[in-house]
Formats: structure tokens, C-alpha cells, sequence
């Protein structure tokens, strides 16, 4: 039990962290005033969101109507949200690499019988900078890169519009179980083990009613779904056909029968913004917008007076017996009880001797290993470029120079990563990097483990 325990609580501290980096209020903000004057581009281009869908070619190849279906569910896109409701992985919370979630299905529209899916695509980790998101069509045929073959059966949010269309946003109170009283609560699907299902985290209320809609959609009343619980334990779920009573059954498995659905991963999980929200772990002010409105309903956004931000503040550094203030000055971090002769002739006494001002040797160790690097590391991880360089130009000034250490080497590796990705979305890369392009990675790899140390 107590294993099962802290497995729940580091499955929340993770979404905790996710939510705290990986969707910033900025890319929300202007990502949805785009979106509700019209502009779906802006709104994706706002969100790191790249569109290959060309709606004049999908009319010429599918038809009018399917292009004015997909021209109307672009326009109701929140792609923040479905940044939001993406599935990662851990230790960092980063997008799971080479993945095509299905966003929506167009039925029967292909002449060979096959449907026309609009997806979502993510990027292999290799050339992941950015934490970029494209969207596209898929209709069975090979792109010629062969990187996403097929949509993934796990990881699909076609049955789950309300994790991406504005239009929708209202279902994710039912569609998650938040408006359940204990009393409404369906039996449990397998009395034995259903409380330690929960208790980590699992969504065994909703199986019943979600393993039914997944079944509808594939043509069946009733019948077997498999359900990945992780660590490698599986289950088929039984549902009775409509019409008949009694609770579903359950029975476990090791190896997967490749021909049942899949209860997509959303509907396996509890709702981390629910989940965050019952343990007393997040505020509503922190969620997504759309998400606190389902999920919180009588929240009201405050308008709090902004206040200054601490780290453009001076700050204080004990130096030969004194408090002496360290701040910024035209734009560059400055000794500020030092005049610049003296500044001069302390930073050659270092060169010759190694032993700095503490002034000095503070404004040093902000250019180099600055207490904030573990979130500006965060933020390049995400993507969040803008609030990475902000965060610096807070601390060093917009017009500081950077020295050599750790974090010029972070902005480096953040820079030749986005070079990567552009050769990868041009096509001049294909699947697999080459040397050039691997070396970032790993490094990136162990600079993320350090920093988690350091989180925990």
C-alpha cells in the first residue's frame, strides 16, 4: 500500500511540475485572443503550434465538405489546451516524442473505405526543440518519412474533444468525473483490487461509461477492451451489450490481444488537473482557463495589481564587513556601492590573484551557475524560450554580456536544438539524427537529471 502511495504522489508532483512550465500564461493569453477573433493560425502560431494542413489541396483530394468539417473544427482549436492535455513523460514532463494523436475522425470519406483523421504530431526526442506540435491529416497513406506510420491506438483524442476544442471545454466536468457524489459512483469493477486501482491514481469510475463509448464508436454494443494500467499490467474489461444489466467484469492479462480496442489513455487516468485540484496541490488560478471553468465553476479570475518582480530588485551581498547591493545599471548587473575605478582595478586584482570582490564574485556566479538556472532550464525544456530569456534579462540586464559556464552553455544548447528541428521539419534530417545533431541530446540528458536532483 504504502508503494502504491508514493506512486500516486509522484505522479502528482510531475503534473505539478508540468503544469508550472509547460503551458505558460503568456502563450494562453495570446493564444486565445487570437483564437477568439478568428485567426486559428495565430492562435497555433502562439501556441508552438505548426500546421501542415493546405485546405484548398484537402478539398481538391477529399472534397468540399470534408475541408469545410476540418476548416471548422480548426477554427474551434485551442491548441494551448491541447498542448495542454497532451501526453509526456517522465522524469522531465516533455511531450512524448514521435507520436500521431488522432484529433478527430471524418467517417468513411476515402474511396478505399478509410477515414480521413485530422492528428496531432510530436517530434522525435532528438529533434524535439521547442517542444513543437504540427498538425496534419492522415488517411492511411506513408508521409515518405515513415516517422508516424499510423495514429496511435493509446493515445487518441478523437473520443476526447473536449481536451482540445473549445466548443467542448464545458464536457470536461462529466467526461472527468468531477460532478461523481460517492453515492453516484458505478460498482467497482473488480471488487478485490479496485481500491488500489484508484488509490493510484486510475479512473475505474469511468471505465464503465468510457469503454462503452469506445465500443459505439467501433460498431459494438458491448464486448472486451483492453485497458494499459502501466508497469506492464493489463486488464480486459468486459462491458455488457446494451440492454442488459450488471456491472462490467474485469480480468488480467500479460499479453495483449492486438485485435480489442484500446481505452485511450485518458479515460485510464484520473484528470491531473482534477487529481492536483482534490489533493490541494494547485489552485484554480493556476490551471488552464477553460479547464478551471469545467472543473471549478464558480472561479473567478482576480485581478490582482502586478507587483514588482523580485529579481530586478537590488539585491544585498555582505562584502569586507558591509551590505553592499548588487543591481542593474543601463542594463548590465552592477556592483552598485563600487565605483567603476575601483570595479576595474578589483576585477585585474582577480585576474592576477583569483580572489574577487564578494561583489564581484556574486554578479560572476549569476552569469555562470545563477540560483534560477534549474527553472530557466525548465523553461528552454518546454519550449518557453521568451520566458527563459526574460528570467536572464531579469537577473544579468538586457544588455549584459554572457560569460562562459553553465548557463551560456543551457542557451547555446537550446539554440542548436531549434536548428535541429528546422532541418527536421524541412525534411533535410530524416528519421534518425545524425552526429551533429545527437551530441545536444545527451547532453541535454544529463544537465535534466541534475536538475531534477536538484527539484527533489
Amino acid at each position: 500500500m504504502h508503494s502504491r502511495a508514493a506512486n500516486a504522489d509522484s505522479r502528482l508532483s510531475f503534473w505539478r511540475c508540468v503544469r508550472e512550465f509547460a503551458v505558460p500564461p503568456s502563450m494562453i493569453e495570446r493564444a486565445t485572443a487570437r483564437r477568439l477573433v478568428g485567426d486559428w493560425a495565430g492562435a497555433c502560431a502562439a501556441a508552438r503550434v505548426d500546421s501542415d494542413i493546405n485546405l484548398r489541396a484537402v478539398a481538391g483530394r477529399h472534397g468540399r465538405e470534408l475541408a469545410a468539417r476540418v476548416r471548422a473544427d480548426l477554427r474551434q482549436l485551442a491548441p494551448d489546451l491541447l498542448r495542454w492535455h497532451l501526453p509526456r513523460t517522465a522524469p522531465d514532463g516533455l511531450l512524448r516524442p514521435n507520436l500521431i494523436v488522432p484529433l478527430a475522425r471524418y467517417g468513411q470519406e476515402r474511396p478505399d473505405g478509410g477515414a480521413v483523421h485530422l492528428v496531432a504530431r510530436t517530434p522525435p526526442a532528438w529533434a524535439d526543440a521547442g517542444q513543437r506540435i504540427s498538425l496534419g491529416l492522415w488517411d492511411g497513406t506513408r508521409d515518405g518519412s515513415g516517422a508516424h506510420p499510423h495514429p496511435d491506438r493509446r493515445f487518441r483524442l478523437d473520443l476526447h474533444r473536449h481536451l482540445w476544442d473549445a466548443r467542448r471545454a464545458g464536457e470536461l466536468r462529466t467526461r472527468s468525473g468531477a460532478d461523481l457524489l460517492p453515492w453516484d459512483t458505478p460498482p467497482a469493477v473488480v471488487p478485490e483490487w479496485a481500491d488500489a486501482a484508484q488509490a493510484s491514481g486510475h479512473a475505474t469510475d469511468r471505465w464503465a461509461a468510457e469503454a462503452a463509448l469506445l465500443l459505439r464508436v467501433e460498431g459494438r454494443t458491448g464486448g472486451a477492451v483492453a485497458v494499459r494500467l502501466g508497469g506492464g499490467r493489463r486488464l480486459v474489461l468486459e462491458v455488457a451489450p446494451d440492454g442488459h444489466d450488471g456491472p462490467p467484469s474485469a480480468r488480467a492479462f500479460r499479453s495483449s490481444d492486438g485485435r480489442l480496442p484500446v481505452l485511450p489513455d485518458a479515460a485510464t487516468w484520473v484528470l491531473p488537473d482534477l487529481a492536483l485540484l482534490r489533493a490541494g496541490l494547485i489552485e484554480a488560478d493556476r490551471l488552464h482557463p477553460l479547464v478551471a471553468s469545467a472543473l471549478v465553476p464558480e472561479h473567478q479570475v482576480p485581478t490582482a495589481p502586478a507587483t514588482p518582480d523580485p529579481a530586478a530588485l537590488p539585491r544585498v551581498v555582505l562584502c569586507r564587513g558591509a551590505h553592499h547591493r548588487i543591481g542593474l545599471v543601463d542594463g548590465v548587473l552592477t556592483a552598485l556601492d563600487h565605483d567603476a575605478a575601483e570595479t576595474r582595478r578589483e576585477e585585474l586584482l582577480a585576474a592576477l590573484t583569483g580572489s574577487p570582490l564578494p561583489c564581484l564574485r556574486a554578479i560572476d556566479e549569476a552569469h555562470r551557475q545563477p540560483e534560477c538556472l534549474p527553472d530557466v532550464r525548465a523553461r528552454l525544456d518546454h519550449g518557453d524560450t521568451a520566458g527563459a530569456l526574460a528570467t536572464v534579462e531579469a537577473l544579468l540586464g538586457p544588455r549584459a554580456l554572457m560569460r562562459d559556464g553553465a548557463l551560456r552553455d543551457e542557451l547555446e544548447t537550446a539554440a542548436q536544438r531549434r536548428i535541429t528541428h528546422g532541418l527536421f521539419r524541412a525534411g533535410l534530417i530524416g528519421a534518425e539524427p545524425g552526429p551533429t545533431a545527437a551530441e545536444p541530446r545527451r547532453v541535454g540528458a544529463r544537465r535534466r537529471r541534475a536538475r531534477h536532483a536538484t527539484h527533489r
